[in-house]
């Protein structure tokens, strides 16, 4: 009796594991831009990038620093595109920034909404920024 339970308990656990197919972890691909020790994925950058250029195009800012704001470039890099630039945090949480505090890192875009760079205050005297870097 105890052998016939105790088989059909396996029986009915292979028939639950079989019925409910066990999702994959999702794996992230490999790492675009290192700022500081964060490590940020394309799919983190578009995400930043999208909400900023939203933003940007209807007028619209978030948080006390009004995000997205025009990028100076006081620091002199060499960006991709012509300015004007805006920048726009990109959160270390890889959620979508949406107020409070923006931390260190900005993805930074031209006034058509293309990216340029992704820079970070960490590592920067003052309040420069200093170039993430890429790979």
């Amino acid at each position: 009796m105890v052998a016939l339970k105790s088989c059909l308990l396996s029986l009915l656990a292979a028939a639950l594991a079989a019925a409910a197919p066990v999702e994959p972890v999702q794996e992230r691909a490999t790492c675009v831009y290192h700022c500081g020790s964060v490590c940020y994925w394309q799919e983190d950058i578009d995400n930043a990038l999208n909400q900023g250029v939203s933003l940007h195009n209807s007028g619209s800012t978030l948080g006390h620093g009004s995000y997205p704001h025009e990028y100076r470039d006081s620091e002199g890099f060499d960006f991709p595109t012509s300015g004007p630039w805006y920048e726009f945090p990109i959160l270390s949480s890889y959620q979508v920034y949406s107020g409070g505090s923006p931390g260190p890192d900005r993805v930074i875009f031209d006034d058509n909404g293309q990216f340029d760079a992704l820079i970070t205050h960490t590592g920067a005297s003052g309040n420069n920024f200093v170039a993430c870097s890429q790979g």
